[in-house]
């Protein structure tokens, strides 16, 4: 048994039975949906398929990073057993969580000087940063130590892809990523802005696709073109999804015909109200192991 603890931000976008299963610690971003706040605790504090109608109803939703104070709530339990901790935090390319675990850290490690504490930058989110967990876990469970693990981290992260589509550009409006009239042409001409993270764990919009159907096989050729071996791609897959399950399953559909060496089925995951509260509904993420991000 690993004597350090794995853990990560609820926004990882995995189910409370896989968190348990894996054991793999997480601790809780924060939302508000029309003033009230919440914990993005897996949908336990409101359902996603609720989540996901109020918005679409027009309730107005916030979001708040674990802080600093938090964080060492969280770690000090874990320090006071004796284990060291790796945590793992939502790309800083969209959110600064991952400064404030560094803070956390560094106050800890004052009253703590024997134990260690590595935080690592996913430059990832929600199921892909999820993926990247569960290898985690993996390694851990094959005996891996912390400092290697570490290093694995650090060096294989930029492998794991993020690719997204939606087909509700309401909150990408809303939200200021694309413009007022930018969105109306794109729902009238029904586009379907197809994004990635790129290296430095940003959202980057990569083209404008016409129509669902055409936007899904366009997502699973990004698959083709940049997944571990191609069409022998024998690792796991993930999907998450707002609301809108129909076409994550078309998606997972599509990947588990084309891949057939795949590490089991796709695994379809619900986009978390944290991230959810930014896209809205009606948005597809697939992520893979793959070539390194470069750009």
């Amino acid at each position: 048994m690993a004597d350090y603890i794995l853990s990560c931000c609820s926004t990882a976008d995995l189910t409370q039975r896989h968190f348990d299963e894996r054991n793999i610690c997480y601790i809780c971003f924060h939302y508000e949906l029309d003033g009230k706040q919440y914990p993005d605790d897996l949908g336990k504090s409101i359902p996603f398929d609720q989540f996901y109608k109020a918005m679409a109803a027009g309730a107005e939703t916030k979001t708040s990073q674990v802080n600093v104070e938090e964080f060492v709530q969280y770690f000090t339990p874990f320090l006071e057993q004796g284990k060291d901790i790796l945590h793992v935090c939502l790309s800083s390319g969209i959110s600064g969580v991952f400064n404030s675990a560094n803070a956390a850290r560094a106050e800890l490690a004052e009253k703590y000087p024997e134990r260690t504490i590595y935080i690592v930058d996913s430059l990832g989110a929600s199921s892909g940063y999820g993926l990247l967990m569960d290898k985690l876990a993996d390694l851990r469970d094959s005996g891996m130590a912390l400092d290697e693990l570490y290093k694995w981290a650090e060096e294989h992260k930029l492998q794991l892809h993020h690719w997204f589509f939606s087909t509700d550009l309401t909150f990408y409006v809303k939200g200021g990523r694309i413009t007022k009239a930018a969105g109306w042409f794109g729902t009238v001409l029904s586009i379907c802005p197809l994004l990635n993270m790129d290296a430095q764990g940003r959202l980057i919009p990569r083209s404008k696709v016409r129509g669902k159907k055409q936007v899904i096989r366009e997502i699973v050729k990004r698959m083709e073109q940049h997944a571990e071996g191609g069409l022998e791609y024998s690792g796991k897959c993930y999907i998450s999804n707002s609301d809108c399950y129909e076409d994550a399953r078309a998606v997972a559909d599509l990947i588990e015909a084309r891949f057939p060496r795949l590490n089991g089925p796709v695994e379809i995951n619900s986009v978390g109200t944290t991230i959810g509260s930014h896209t809205g509904p009606g948005t597809v993420a697939l992520f893979f192991w793959g070539d390194e991000r470069t750009e």
